[in-house]
C-alpha cells in the first residue's frame, strides 16, 4: 500500500518534535527541577489543547463509564512516564535517553502476547537483543563498567514500561473517543497526578529560583511541540498506515537526538555513541521483519 506524503511528513515531524524534547528537557533543567518541568508542561499543553481543539470543536464528552480507563491511561503516561524519563534525563544523556526510548515498539508485542495472545515473530526477538546490545555498547566502558548511573537507565526504562501500559489502556479507548479528545484529557488528568508531588517537594523552590526566557520558552516548546502536536501527529499517521508501520518512524529519534543534542548542547558525538546508536536501531529495524511466528494460533 502507498504511504501519503503527507502522512510521511507528519510522522517525520512527530519525530522530530520528540527527539528535540529530550534536547529541551535539559535546557529546562537548568532552571527547573523535573516535577516543575512536568507541571509546567501539563499545564501549558493543557491549556492549548483545550482552548484550540474547543474552538474547532474537535473535543468529546467523556462517558462516566470510560472515565477509570481515562484515570489509568493518565496515570501510566504522562504521570509515571514523565517521573522516569524527567528524573532519568537528570543523570542520562539525551541520545541515551532517546535510544532507550526508542526501544518502546521492540517491547509491544511482548505484551501483546502476554494481554491478548498475539503472536510473536522470530524478529521480534532478534531484534530486542540486538537493540540492547547497542544500549549496552553505548552504556558500558571498556572495563565493563557502567558509564552513566544505573538508576538512570532503569528511571528510562521504567517511562519505557510506562509507555507499553499506556498502549494497553489507549486501545480499549480509540474505538470510543477521537485522538483529539484522548490526548487532551490524558494531559488534563495528567495534572492532577503530579500536582500533590510538585506542590509537596519542589513548589518552594519553583517560587524563589529566577526564571529565565531560555528555560521558559523551552518548556512551551516541550508543551506545544513535544505533548501536544506530536501526539496529534502520530495519531493521524497510525489511523491512514496502521501501528505497524508508524512505529517504523520511532526508529529515527535517536538519530535526531544525536543530531540536535550535538549541535545545541554540545553532547560529544563519538564514534562509540555513533556505532551503539546504529546497533540499537538495526535491531528496531530487524524487529519488524516479517519472519515465523510464536504463540498461540488463531482459531
Amino acid at each position: 500500500m502507498r504511504t501519503d506524503f503527507r502522512v510521511v511528513i507528519a510522522l517525520i515531524l512527530a519525530m522530530i518534535f520528540w527527539a528535540f524534547s529530550f534536547v529541551w528537557v535539559k535546557i529546562a533543567y537548568e532552571v527547573f527541577n523535573p516535577l516543575t518541568t512536568v507541571m509546567l508542561r501539563l499545564i501549558i499543553s493543557s491549556a492549548f489543547l483545550f482552548i484550540s481543539l474547543g474552538l474547532m470543536k474537535k473535543i468529546q464528552k467523556i462517558d462516566p463509564i470510560h472515565f477509570k480507563w481515562f484515570l489509568l491511561m493518565a496515570f501510566f503516561e504522562p504521570f509515571l512516564y514523565f517521573m522516569g524519563e524527567s528524573f532519568g534525563l537528570k543523570v542520562v544523556s539525551s541520545i541515551l535517553a532517546s535510544v532507550i526510548v526508542s526501544t518502546i515498539p521492540l517491547f509491544a508485542p511482548i505484551l501483546g502476547y502476554l494481554l491478548f495472545r498475539e503472536k510473536i515473530s522470530l524478529m521480534n526477538l532478534i531484534g530486542i537483543l540486538v537493540s540492547f546490545f547497542g544500549v549496552a555498547f553505548i552504556v558500558i566502558d571498556g572495563d565493563f563498567s557502567i558509564a552513566v548511573p544505573w538508576y538512570g537507565i532503569a528511571l528510562m526504562f521504567l517511562a519505557v514500561f510506562s509507555a507499553l501500559g499506556y498502549s494497553v489502556i489507549l486501545k480499549k479507548l480509540t474505538g470510543h473517543y477521537n485522538s483529539f479528545t484522548i490526548i487532551s484529557y490524558q494531559n488534563l488528568i495528567g495534572i492532577i497526578f503530579v500536582a500533590p508531588f510538585f506542590a509537596w517537594f519542589e513548589w518552594h523552590d519553583f517560587i524563589s529560583t529566577p526564571i529565565t526566557k531560555k528555560a521558559i520558552v523551552a518548556v512551551i516548546e516541550l508543551s506545544i511541540f513535544a505533548s501536544a502536536l506530536a501526539f496529534i501527529f502520530f495519531t493521524y499517521g497510525i489511523r491512514r498506515i496502521g501501528i505497524t508501520r508508524s512505529n517504523v518512524f520511532v526508529n529515527m529519534i535517536p538519530v535526531f537526538t544525536a543530531l540536535f543534542a550535538w549541535y545545541l548542547l554540545d553532547d560529544p558525538m563519538t564514534m562509540k555513541k555513533v556505532m551503539g546508536i546504529a546497533i540499537a536501531i538495526s535491531g528496531l529495524f530487524v524487529s519488524q521483519i516479517k519472519y515465523k511466528t510464536y504463540g498461540i494460533p488463531s482459531r
